[in-house]
């Protein structure tokens, strides 16, 4: 799967930046909170597929792509879905838009979830150009994208890389161009059997260190990514970026009770980009921070 440009910058001339995942690494999915003042925007052909979701606030946007011209009340639950390589000659936002949250998914993402997960060939598969009233679906990603974007954890990339997957063939099923058939239904999953459970959950334990991926995790198992994701679930009773969090969690403990290991280290061994970051997880965690948790522990029995 290919690697997320973004086109953000070039694009929305009349707004500001006001977070981004740039530095967070997550798998085929870049995010960006903006805000937009009213003005016209210039043309652009996206490299990356593009879902924007207004948070908050009012505004009218009128937008021509590929000759199709959309005008949308915005309001907060919005969507604008733009597809890699449709064209955008114009976009007008009527009054300032304070906050609105840029999902950009690489042009060629869908291709492994169309090929492993649903056995379509990804040449017969077009994205609508559309703006959508209301989705659900879609707002429910974008919530669980703010909240890690905002209180990152130490298996965020993780979780990014699983909704990745699951908005992209949620788009796939919902506003593809053509009618896709739809995947079997989820209550045919099962979980995994001991032996793949075994092998997975030892390569988990082996590289907490490491970057891991859903796609790694699958692959031990012999799996596609969604249908690894949904059968670990059923198997351990936590989705994989929950089970890999335990676990690093129970290693960072052990590494605080080590005088050798600075805080920071631990840190990014346990998958946060930041010491600040990581500190305020473990706080969120166990009512501590990982300084007064050492502290603690270190300190003789009456």
């Amino acid at each position: 799967m290919g690697q997320v440009l973004g086109h953000s910058v070039d694009k929305y001339v009349t707004g500001k930046m006001l977070q981004t995942s740039g530095e967070r690494c997550w798998s085929n999915l870049l995010v960006e909170r903006w805000t937009h003042e009213a003005g016209e925007l210039p043309p652009l052909t996206p490299r990356d597929t593009e879902v924007a979701v207004l948070l908050n606030g009012h505004s009218l946007v009128d937008r021509i792509g590929s000759g199709m011209r959309q005008v949308t009340h915005g309001q907060p639950g919005t969507v604008w879905l733009c597809p890699s390589g449709i064209t955008e000659e114009f976009i007008n936002v009527a009054e300032p838009l304070q906050n609105v949250l840029h999902i950009f998914l690489p042009g060629r993402s869908f291709e492994e979830t169309l090929l492993r997960d649903l056995d379509i060939d990804p040449k017969w598969v077009e994205l609508r150009y559309e703006a959508i009233a209301q989705d659900t679906f879609i707002n429910q990603i974008a919530g669980q994208i703010l909240q890690e974007l905002n209180h990152e954890s130490s298996s965020g990339r993780l979780l990014m890389e699983t909704l990745g997957v699951a908005l992209s063939a949620y788009l796939v099923h919902k506003y593809s161009a053509a009618e896709i058939r739809q995947p079997p239904a989820r209550n045919t999953d099962k979980p995994l059997d001991t032996r793949r459970l075994a092998r997975v959950v030892e390569f988990i334990r082996s590289n907490l260190d490491a970057e891991l991926t859903v796609t790694q995790m699958a692959s031990v198992a012999c799996m596609s990514a969604a249908h690894f994701a949904r059968s670990f679930r059923l198997a351990t009773g936590s989705p994989p970026h929950e089970f890999v969090s335990l676990q690093r969690l129970a290693l960072a403990k052990m590494r605080l009770l080590s005088e050798g290991s600075q805080i920071s280290e631990i840190a990014l061994a346990a998958g946060f980009s930041s010491q600040a970051n990581f500190t305020r997880a473990f706080r969120k965690a166990l009512g501590v921070t990982p300084a007064q948790f050492r502290a603690q522990k270190a300190r003789p029995a009456p």
